[in-house]
């Protein structure tokens, strides 16, 4: 099995270290790491270091030593989803799943068919969640450079963001309207992908327009229509085969 991950301000290049807090509490109190036993300290931005537990002091403090330090290149092509609001916990859902899977960039959007919507305090804390779920996940895959949660977007700012892609698209399941199977449209090499994945209601006709005039595509996944919640990770898993990056 491979080692597990923890995260740090800054990944550390002596000889030793002292990982306590938090991440500390979880090492000895939690995953019980004992010395002897491999860990990896990233500070999820591609930076990380392979070390040695050498002792375990207190329910806090876990001491590692030999350490390692790599730098991840950053992948390419870069993989963001723009991802309407679910209701309930199926934002967190899918958040969990796509950085498990392997994508590079979340951006939360307010589509006008979503029942859920962002205002004031509620929207910080929801957003707050998001990031923690990135976080979280990113360390449960194993991952050294975790996504991005962005700010939320309104439809006109992410038909800005659209428009400075390499490649962009809508995934859409109306099969009655024009579009490309994801699985077989021509994808860059490099630069920057963006998918937008509409609310349960579907991307209205406005905001279709509105993302097909910043220079999107509209492609569909398949013959079923999925959740909001999993057609990110599905198109997601597609685009990581179909470039190489699972190779």
């Amino acid at each position: 099995m491979t080692a597990p991950v923890f995260v740090v301000d800054a990944v550390p290049g002596g000889p030793e270290f002292v990982l306590d807090g938090p991440e500390g509490r979880h090492a000895v109190s939690v995953k019980r790491l004992r010395s002897g036993e491999d860990v990896v300290l990233t500070d999820g931005d591609g930076h990380w270091a392979e070390g040695v537990v050498k002792a375990a002091e207190g329910k806090d403090r876990l001491v590692v030593t030999g350490l390692r330090v790599h730098e991840e290149p950053v992948p390419a092509p870069r993989i963001t989803v723009v991802q309407a609001l679910p209701k309930g916990d199926r934002g967190e859902l899918a958040v969990e799943t796509m950085t498990e899977t392997g994508v590079d960039g979340i951006v939360p959007w307010s589509a006008s068919r979503c029942i859920t919507q962002w205002r004031g305090e509620r929207g910080l804390k929801a957003l707050g969640k998001w990031r923690a779920t990135a976080r979280e996940a990113g360390k449960q895959s194993r991952r050294v450079r975790f996504p991005r949660v962005a700010d939320a977007m309104t439809t006109r700012q992410v038909a800005a963001f659209l428009a400075t892609a390499d490649f962009a698209a809508v995934l859409h399941e109306d099969r009655e309207y024009p579009g490309e199977p994801l699985a077989t449209v021509e994808l860059p090499s490099t630069g920057e992908i963006v998918l937008v994945v509409g609310p349960e209601g579907g991307v209205s006709p406005e905001e279709l327009e509105t993302f097909t005039a910043a220079g999107a595509r509209t492609c569909r996944l398949g013959r079923s229509v999925l959740r909001t919640s999993t057609a990110g990770t599905a198109a997601v898993a597609l685009l990581l085969g179909r470039t190489g990056r699972w190779s």
